[in-house]
């Protein structure tokens, strides 16, 4: 018989900890934002004002799902709603049930929360893959309890695919006047100085590894304080004083797991452009990135990206999710786009949620509107 036990701190959840591992190896796509040692620091530094409610899917004895929620309040105009949601935070692009059986997990989650007493006022499971994948597994799952969800498009992010190519490949496939402009940077910096690459992902400590290189860690930040990132007042950049505790835990935590994978670019023995990943099952999750200010002009950031995706074909890695935002040099780089969805229920008796369930469907709504008429407006191919 399949029941769902309710875990709302981490005293409580420790005693999961293990089957937690357990269901992450399993779980497809599986992140190190869905392992227990990010959800266990991500909620010691910013869980005091949330409320945890993580759901335990057990079925012969066994734990079969795990589905971490959180409830968050959230401002909207005059009130304050409280979202049932991941916790994520933002911090990735993709989110979700652990464990191989999403949809069943899920059911047993979903009804859970409806045979509970509602402390919540919207549920809103954000960063979900598009339809034809996890998503639709939550909309029958919530659907299968009698909740109608509102599934609107949440973040995009830029992809770089390196499966079923090469180096060589790929770069011809840029535009020429990037392909020159990396390639007289290049050049120009091993004119000017002795030009090091250093890319650090360490195996797991389990084999004998998890080698989390503190100075390289160092490094990044000491770059991170020398680029635009130090004028960001508030934000959570790799420097920002509210978030550096936290990714300091999370780097010895993922380079113990085998998941951290960084790279800098050095320029006379000092480093000049950094970036900071994560890495799991061959796809590395872009977390940050930057170069001095001072060495702008030589390009040092396109160079650095450059020398990462080369030594990424070597090393046979699946894809580079560059994150979210629409930069230029995004743009230019990545190969795919690729959209996160946000499933929503709005109970009719939650009034403070209507707002925003009406919010949400103006905006996307008319973001439908505005790729149509884009469509329409290009002209047609010969």
């Amino acid at each position: 018989m399949a029941e769902v036990i309710e875990i709302n701190s981490l005293e409580e959840l420790q005693s999961y900890q293990l089957a937690w591992n357990a269901l992450h190896l399993q779980t497809p796509q599986a992140s190190f934002f869905q392992t227990y040692d990010w959800f266990v620091t991500f909620w010691k530094h910013y869980g005091k004002n949330q409320q945890m409610r993580v759901l335990i899917v057990r079925a012969s004895d066994s734990t079969i799902g795990i589905v971490p929620l959180c409830i968050v309040k959230k401002q909207h105009r005059l009130t304050k709603v409280r979202v049932l949601t991941y916790p994520l935070s933002d911090w990735g692009m993709w989110y979700g049930p652990l464990g191989p059986n999403r949809s069943a997990t899920l059911f047993m989650a979903m009804q859970h929360l409806r045979n509970t007493s509602r402390n919540w006022d919207a549920i809103e499971l954000c960063w979900t893959p598009d339809h034809s994948g996890t998503g639709d597994v939550t909309r029958r799952a919530m659907s299968a309890v009698g909740w109608q969800p509102q599934a609107d498009p949440y973040q995009e992010s830029s992809v770089i695919r390196f499966a079923g190519s090469n180096w060589d490949e790929y770069r011809q496939g840029l535009s020429k006047k990037w392909r020159h402009e990396i390639g007289r940077q290049t050049r120009k910096l091993q004119q000017e100085g002795e030009v090091e690459f250093i890319r650090h992902r360490p195996q797991p400590a389990s084999q004998g590894d998890g080698d989390p290189r503190w100075d390289l860690f160092d490094q990044c930040v000491d770059v991170s304080r020398e680029s635009w990132q130090a004028s960001v007042t508030q934000g959570n950049t790799l420097c920002h004083g509210s978030v550096l505790g936290f990714l300091t835990e999370c780097h010895a935590h993922a380079a113990r797991l085998g998941m951290l994978d960084l790279a800098i670019l050095q320029f006379n023995g000092k480093p000049v452009a950094y970036q900071y990943n994560y890495y799991s099952q061959g796809e590395i999750s872009g977390l940050r990135m930057g170069y001095l200010t001072s060495e702008r002009d030589l390009g040092v950031g396109k160079v650095l990206l450059s020398k990462f995706l080369e030594d990424s074909f070597e090393r046979g890695d699946q894809s580079l999710d560059l994150g979210m935002g629409d930069y230029d040099f995004k743009r230019r780089f990545r190969t795919d786009v690729e959209t996160s969805y946000r499933y929503s229920y709005y109970p009719w008796n939650a009034f403070r949620a209507q707002g925003v369930r009406l919010t949400h469907w103006l905006k996307s709504r008319l973001t439908r509107e505005c790729q149509e008429n884009e469509t329409k407006a290009k002209p047609a191919i010969a």
